[in-house]
């Protein structure tokens, strides 16, 4: 188990590494092995081999052992292509028709004309010093810039006469394994030491649409859920000194990690929290959580990370870490007080313990697109609801309420709503009518009937936005055929069907609404 649990974080830490590694322009090489031996110390040409120390070959600090000796000709260093490939595991081919060499290594593709000193990497051209030809019937590489374009390293070891190459995988394995030994060594925190030193990166944030948390990142940057500023156009942040800061706008966000990062007009003289990956996070791993549940400022918490999700290209922390609604946003730290975490959810009717935080690993890279041209365009987020209804047809106003309001989501899972209907009655007031989810309704109505309620809520509060002069009625109800007539039911709420079926249908929820509100629920 151990073993697994290493080789999955060895995985995590190689595919960040590599990222960073790709983002690098790729190796011209051209003016290194052009300058031939006045930047690289004199390697022994192919006519005087016979006579001198032949030149070894070094790939990760192990000697190999060649079919066909080094050569140098004009200033370049040339191997065996097969002892190239061999060395560096990549694989190639060469077309007699076309006199071109083709080399592959994972998503990587090279491909040289015999003779010709052009290369295609991935597709794009470029000029390097030398080129794939033979010698002696052995077809050779230039070893430099092959080995370069493939990520590696390339030195001249002039005491062992020797050109020593260090791959891609060899470097990202011994920097995994001085990283192992870094976590192994560093002190552990407890939570008091943690509340400490950061109570005061955790920020609680009102927008005019809901509460959460934040995390400072940034003299004015707060990370937190894109869900708690979604459909927001005003919002500011408080810290436990009481001191607020006005949001100027979001600056980044990503929908399918559900981050955001927010821009206050003024800077903060507040401690910023470190983000890290959290590659050393197992099932077990004791972690703490400081955010604002149900708006009680800076709670912190501890728990353990239950499991490691993993949904698409996002990664997700299931914790036993209480969180609750108002905590959305908020940090996770692991044990040596960095935040691997941003609370998002949890399900407070269980006894599980079933709690969300998305891996800090994306809002690492969402933080790294950040730019000052992006922090002056920063604006709050486009809003997903109409600015108005005023003149749409019913069709229209059905339409955005199944795309927006399809689904109750409480902590009994979510009731699903069917059957949107719009329509003005003879007095004028808008009518807007759904079915609840029967099954939902049965064995969760009572359990959630209060976050029935605040969704209602939501609802009445968007509509009286877009329509501000109407009066609005909001009307779900219940559904289901029964092979017997029900008791205790009231007539209208009965209808008898063809060959003794009966279909039940009474209204579980009714809000009304324009300068005030009424709702009861059933």
């Amino acid at each position: 188990m151990i073993n697994k649990q290493k080789n999955r974080l060895k995985q995590w830490f190689t595919v960040i590494s590599l990222s960073a590694v790709m983002m690098m322009p790729v190796v011209s090489s051209v003016s290194a092995e052009a300058a031939g031996t006045n930047a690289t110390p004199a390697f022994y040409s192919a006519t005087a081999a016979s006579k001198a120390q032949a030149i070894l070959l070094d790939v990760d600090e192990k000697n190999i052992t060649l079919s066909s000796p080094i050569v140098k000709e004009n200033g370049v260093t040339y191997v065996a292509l097969k002892d190239l490939a061999k060395s560096l595991k990549f694989t190639y081919t060469v077309e007699d028709m076309t006199k071109t060499v083709i080399m592959r290594k994972d998503n990587l593709t090279i491909s040289m004309k015999i003779g010709d000193q052009s290369i295609l990497i991935n597709g794009k051209k470029k000029k390097i010093a030398g080129s794939v030809s033979y010698k002696n019937k052995v077809l050779y590489a230039p070893v430099r810039p092959i080995a370069e374009q493939f990520y590696a390293e390339v030195k001249w070891n002039a005491k062992k006469n020797a050109v020593q190459i260090i791959s891609l995988d060899y470097s990202l394995d011994q920097n995994f394994k001085e990283w192992l030994e870094y976590e192994d060594n560093r002190p552990v925190m407890t939570a008091k030491q943690i509340a400490e030193k950061y109570d005061e990166s955790v920020v609680m944030i009102m927008t005019n649409n809901s509460q959460g948390s934040g995390v400072v990142i940034g003299d004015d940057l707060i990370l937190t859920n894109r869900h708690v500023i979604k459909d927001s156009t005003l919002a500011a942040v408080y810290d436990i000194y009481g001191q607020e800061y006005t949001v100027k706008g979001v600056v980044a966000s990503d929908e399918g990690s559900d981050l955001a990062i927010l821009l206050t007009e003024r800077k903060m003289k507040l401690d910023q929290a470190v983000l890290a990956a959290g590659f050393n996070l197992q099932k077990g791993s004791k972690v703490y959580a400081i955010g604002s549940p149900l708006g009680v400022q800076n709670t912190i918490s501890e728990g353990l990370i239950s499991n490691i999700i993993y949904d698409g290209q996002v990664r997700t922390l299931q914790t036993s870490t209480p969180i609750d609604h108002g905590s959305s946003g908020g940090a996770l730290f692991n044990e040596y007080g960095e935040v691997v975490g941003i609370t998002t959810s949890g399900y407070p009717n269980t006894q599980a313990d079933l709690n969300f935080a998305v891996s800090a690993y994306h809002a690492l890279h969402l933080k790294l697109g950040i730019s000052d041209e992006s922090k002056e365009k920063a604006k709050f987020l486009p809003r997903s609801l109409p600015d108005t209804l005023k003149g749409q047809p019913d069709h229209i106003i059905e339409d955005m309420l199944r795309s927006h309001f399809g689904k109750i989501a409480t902590s009994y899972g979510e009731a699903k709503l069917s059957n949107w209907k719009a329509s003005r009655d003879q007095d004028g007031w808008v009518l807007l009518t759904a079915d609840i989810d029967p099954l939902f309704y049965l064995y969760n109505g009572k359990g959630a009937e209060q976050e029935m309620k605040l969704w209602a809520i939501q609802l009445g509060h968007e509509m009286h936005r877009m329509l501000p002069n109407d009066t609005v009625q909001v009307v779900l109800s219940f559904e289901r055929i029964y092979n017997f007539k029900p008791r205790g039911l009231k007539e209208s709420e009965l209808t008898q069907l063809s060959e003794g079926k009966w279909k039940v249908r009474y209204p579980v929820l009714d809000m009304q609404l324009k300068d005030q509100l009424y709702i009861v629920t059933r």
